[in-house]
């Protein structure tokens, strides 16, 4: 019992470390060169998003940057996302709608979206940016010029989310405790192992030959977690690859409500342990009920010393994402059990090999 205890204590104090390197080396945008103006493709694939798509446009009108294409797939939406597109192109010969004719067989819906959009993209780099996203300030600007620096085959950026729910504030949180105790982020771009590779397909800031060189979406076309699969891929052939957590330029509200939340975790948090749900049941028990062994078995000034490192973990995740710090400590707890509902449910989704998604069923 003791040995697991110190097992449990040891893997504590390295999340700490973990988050704290996150902190310490928490990375930022270099000085935009302003003669660097290069085409921008800014993609977005859209599925029934008549509440977000007008907002991500004209947040990319009102950017600083202004030398990019923007193009819509309409993806089969059933609403009134197409016509709001279409209203906006009529005013902007750079706005570009194109429609889906339907999603051919072992593709996913986004997946074919992106892919599609990318073979009609005209830019230098290709930038992939969900409808649900809102950016403001200079981001584009900043990311182009963090590209081009450290010479960026994909730069990929979480943004800072925006919770209006006590839903979203027990399950939302759960994403960057999970990338930032177990990742430090410098180390996707400064390492070479793919093993240490994040990524988030609400931002992806490609290189236009790059990706043409390797057409990611297409590879991964069946994949629910394309995302992290072409980081990874990426590594393996030596293309530099960087992420980012929070900003506060960008902000997305990803999910509304407990329910939908929970669905939309549970098809890619097993992805984030090496797709091994033993591993992510392990750190889930550790993370929640550690500190029950600790409690009973070990002095209580070492209990005390255990306590600490577990308030200052979530406090520097907190700041590293953006996020209430007082809200996170109030409801560690409600979120780590949701977390396990998660995880749960992704092991109920992988037996009946089925996940419903924007209305359709993913195998």
């Amino acid at each position: 019992m003791l040995i697991l205890t110190y097992i449990v204590f040891g893997f504590t104090i390295v999340q700490f470390l973990v988050v704290l390197t996150n902190l310490i080396f928490l990375q930022i945008f270099p000085a935009a060169d302003k003669k660097f103006q290069p085409l921008i493709s800014i993609l977005i694939p859209a599925r029934n998003e008549e509440e977000n798509i007008a907002n991500i446009i004209q947040d990319i009108l009102n950017q600083d940057y202004q030398q990019f294409e923007l193009m819509v797939f309409n993806d089969q939406s059933t609403d009134k996302t197409a016509d709001i597109v279409s209203s906006f192109a009529k005013n902007d010969k750079r706005i570009h709608l194109f429609h889906s004719e339907g999603l051919p067989n072992g593709w996913l819906g986004k997946n074919f979206g992106c892919h599609s959009l990318a073979q009609k993209a005209q830019g230098n780099y290709l930038f992939f940016i969900d409808a649900d996203v809102r950016l403001k300030g200079s981001i584009i600007i900043d990311t182009l010029a963090m590209t081009k620096k450290y010479d960026l085959g994909l730069l990929t950026i979480f943004p800072k989310q925006k919770m209006m729910s006590l839903g979203e504030y027990l399950t939302i949180p759960n994403m960057n405790f999970i990338l930032l105790s177990l990742l430090p982020l410098i180390l996707v771009r400064k390492s070479k192992y793919p093993s240490l590779a994040a990524a988030n397909g609400q931002f992806m800031l490609f290189n236009t030959a790059t990706y043409r060189q390797n057409l990611p979406h297409q590879t991964f076309k069946n994949n629910k977690v394309e995302d992290i699969e072409t980081a990874r891929y990426f590594k393996t052939k030596n293309i530099k690859v960087a992420c980012l957590a929070g900003d506060n330029n960008l902000c997305c509200r990803m999910y509304k409500g407990f329910k939908e939340a929970v669905n939309g975790f549970s098809k890619n948090v097993i992805m984030f342990f090496g797709n091994s749900f033993v591993l992510a049941t392990i750190f889930w028990l550790v993370t929640t009920f550690g500190f029950v062994l600790v409690w009973f078995t070990l002095p209580i000034r070492l209990f005390g010393f255990y306590l600490a490192l577990l308030v200052l973990t979530r406090v520097f995740i907190s700041i590293v994402s953006r996020q209430n710090i007082i809200l996170n400590l109030l409801l560690s707890l409600p979120q780590q059990l949701t977390m396990g509902l998660f995880i749960l449910k992704a092991a109920i989704n992988k037996q009946k090999k089925t996940f419903q998604w924007k209305g359709r069923t993913i195998s």
